[in-house]
């Protein structure tokens, strides 16, 4: 403009948050892996064979899908997102490697999995919990998976009895799996950093796996849970776990009686749905005060089912436990005594 002053543009500083040309999105869990050594380790700690078919959940722009392909037979990537995809396809297109990657586009809790020897992933942390048991639940047996978790939820997956964070999620995952924390990860590592820090976890899935009613399961240890460091005494006496818990007892009773009289036999299904998912709530955060009070007219009611259910805990010297400090083998006693007395929790 004339007469004018010119003004001059500050230059901006080139973001993090870019990697050959395409931006990433937090909000949608997107942190590449930046730290080649860092890539270098996960690979070697999964113990890759060459003959192995490998999953990759979020391969993002292919850092970690480089050294897979070099380490398998062959790498099966998953991505939501379509520009990474493309991504993909142009950093591996011409190269040797090419034939020995699938890159299948679509959210990976909806997708139906190939048979794999090994999952190794860097994943969106929001989708933690339902990926995990998704991958337990894989119809088809794999050997393990190598996956980057937030920290708390590895610490959590980890945890011990008596352990600050161990909680539901602990004890669900062991059932199924052994469960070992490989390597702590720090934030700069990644582009963009992500608020937390992270860990590398391996899951090697039981085999055989366990026999057990997974809704069964899963039901007694939300109740168990209700708040792990009070005792079981007094979560089994609320008014609300009583009731319900009667409930399912004269429903089961119903369904015994309609069977014996129209069949002459009770026939029950112990195998218990294996569809069910045990996904566990990634914001799951029992209640750590042991002081903090139950809700008010909890602790009463139930007479003589209540008197039923305080004497299983009684009977296996569980009244004055916490699940806090409970080993897996304890809490499987325990359902067994209870469904014993023809007590269920699904």
């Amino acid at each position: 403009m004339a007469g004018g002053k010119i003004r001059k543009e500050k230059a901006k500083a080139p973001s993090n948050n870019y990697q050959g040309g395409i931006s990433f999105h937090k909000s949608k869990g997107q942190h590449i892996l930046k730290n080649p050594l860092l890539v270098d380790s996960i690979v070697q700690k999964a113990g890759i064979k060459s003959t192995d078919v490998i999953l990759e959940i979020g391969p993002g722009t292919g850092n970690l899908t480089k050294k897979l392909l070099e380490a398998g037979k062959e790498v099966i990537a998953v991505e939501l997102d379509s520009r990474m995809v493309l991504e993909l396809q142009r950093r591996f297109q011409g190269t040797p490697l090419s034939n020995r990657l699938k890159v299948i586009q679509g959210d990976v809790l909806k997708t139906e999995l190939p048979r794999f020897d090994i999952c190794v992933a860097n994943i969106p942390y929001q989708i933690s919990s339902p990926l995990t048991f998704k991958l337990l639940f894989h119809p088809t047996s794999f050997r393990c998976a190598v996956i980057m978790y937030q920290r708390e939820f590895a610490m959590r997956l980890v945890a011990q009895p008596g352990d600050n964070l161990y909680c539901r999620l602990s004890v669900n995952t062991q059932l199924y799996a052994r469960v070992s924390h490989l390597l702590k990860v720090g934030k700069n590592n990644f582009r963009p950093p992500p608020k937390v820090d992270s860990s590398v976890v391996r899951i090697e899935p039981r085999k055989p796996q366990p026999q057990v009613n997974k809704k069964e399961w899963d039901g007694f240890l939300r109740v168990c849970f209700i708040r792990k460091n009070k005792t079981l005494g007094a979560i089994f006496r609320q008014k609300s776990v009583v009731s319900m818990l009667e409930k399912n007892f004269k429903t089961l009773q119903a369904v015994l009686a309609s069977l014996n009289g129209s069949t002459g036999e009770a026939v029950m299904d112990v195998g218990g749905d294996h569809s069910m998912g045990m996904e566990d709530d990634d914001n799951e955060m029992e209640d750590d005060d042991d002081d903090m009070e139950m809700e008010e007219g909890q602790g009463g009611g139930g007479g003589e089912f209540k008197e039923k259910v305080m004497n299983v805990l009684k009977e296996g010297g569980f009244e004055e436990k916490r699940s806090s400090k409970l080993s897996q083998q304890e809490f499987l006693y325990l359902l067994s005594l209870f469904n014993k007395s023809g007590i269920h929790f699904s």
